[in-house]
């Protein structure tokens, strides 16, 4: 399974270049970790709070990355791998010592203002894909430069993925299918939930290796059983949780492969669910199915939000919506849209959406599917295919 190309690069870069052209900006700085990854092909080993990043891409010159001496070993492996797109590397120290680094990490502003003002960016409007910050110092060597918002620009490119990417989503999404299934057949009465969450990451991480030898593979299992799963995202206090016969059970499954997401989400049942369980159940299922339905481009995205409750709603359940079907998954699992219920505008081909409404009743628990879908011109591509028909999902006891 292949990283990302230098042809993937070179499409973004020049698309950056006709913006800030197009804008009358000299520079772009990217500091945000998960844009960082998709300007530069680097997997960020820091966090940019404590030690700072920066990719420098200049409009007419070329661009440069400014990272902490920690990630000195990771840039030559990621360089011998052919993974990092931008093979001008400067690096900074953190430590008080004698060093061959022209700068520390208290002389970061510094480094980014003589690399503008290298690349000839010494005025005139810089973008920026996060706040200032500590760049704010940038102004005291470069005082005619004014930061501008540049994560508009980057919102925008990352919505709509490219054929490697999508390559990317549905091999993960084939992983976690395979995950699904093992999660099925590891549920018992009396187990943990948290054991079996770790077990299905245990064979999943053995199947990604034997499938993806060469790969950066991150994988996450997080379940809630019984009552407990009427809170999507946890209970805040769950960790001596058991599975226990007529539980329902939300299951999460999330793949990252090369840095690109899958959701795969499913709920279960420990014997036979009873009848508010089953009804509830429907309710989800068949508004998940109208959802991915309107996952088209042309549509709009609040349509796909409606089409759901609509569903839940004329099943009786409209009081135990809590959250919006879906939002937009690339490089993090959650990305724009995130504002699905309100958001009028059409889908675009190539977008990455979640298929997610969900009904959770207090006491009783969750019921919830989520598929990771491809929005193209004709019909939603649904690359997770886990099963979700009721009677797949009864786990016998």
């Amino acid at each position: 399974m292949a990283f990302l190309s230098q042809n993937v690069f070179r499409r973004r870069l020049e698309t950056i270049r006709k913006h800030l052209l197009q804008d009358n900006a000299r520079a772009l700085v990217v500091m945000n970790p998960d844009n960082f990854f998709y300007v530069s092909g680097f997997f960020l080993d820091v966090a940019p709070w404590e030690r700072p990043v920066a990719a420098i891409i200049p409009v007419d010159a070329e661009p440069v990355l400014a990272l902490c001496e920690l990630s000195t070993n990771h840039v030559k492996m990621a360089k011998s791998r052919g993974s990092l797109w931008i093979g001008d590397t400067r690096l900074y120290t953190e430590h008080p010592r004698v060093t061959n680094r022209t700068y520390t990490v208290l002389q970061f502003p510094q480094m980014v203002a003589d690399i503008l003002a290298e690349k000839g960016v010494q005025g005139g409007e810089v973008l920026l894909d996060s706040s200032p910050g500590r760049l704010v110092q940038v102004k005291d060597s470069l005082p005619r430069i004014e930061f501008r918002d540049g994560l508009s620009l980057l919102r925008r490119m990352r919505a709509t993925k490219c054929d490697e990417e999508l390559e990317l989503i549905r091999q993960g999404a084939s992983l976690s299918d395979w995950g699904q299934g093992r999660f099925r057949e590891t549920v018992k009465p009396g187990l943990l939930m948290s054991e079996v969450d770790a077990e299905t990451v245990r064979l999943m991480v053995g199947e990604g290796a034997r499938r993806f030898p060469d790969a950066k593979l991150e994988v996450r299992v997080f379940s809630l059983s019984g009552p407990a799963s009427a809170s999507p995202h946890g209970t805040g206090g769950d960790a001596g949780l058991r599975i226990e016969k007529g539980h329902g059970i939300v299951n999460i499954t999330i793949v990252r492969l090369n840095g690109l997401v899958t959701e795969n989400e499913r709920t279960y049942f420990v014997g036979k669910p009873s009848r508010k369980q089953a009804e509830a159940y429907r309710a989800a299922t068949e508004a998940q199915e109208v959802a991915i339905q309107h996952m088209v481009a042309g549509e709009l995205l609040a349509n796909i939000d409606a089409a759901a409750q609509e569903v839940i709603q004329e099943a009786g359940f409209a009081d135990y919506i809590v959250h919006r079907t879906g939002h937009g998954i690339g490089i993090a699992g959650h990305e724009w849209p995130e504002d699905m219920a309100w958001n009028p505008r059409p889908l675009m081909p190539g977008e990455v959406l979640s298929a997610e409404p969900g009904v959770y009743i207090y006491g009783l628990g969750g019921f919830r599917h989520d598929d990771t879908v491809i929005v193209h011109e004709d019909e939603p591509e649904v690359v997770t295919k886990a099963p979700k028909r009721l009677d797949d999902q009864i786990i016998p006891v």
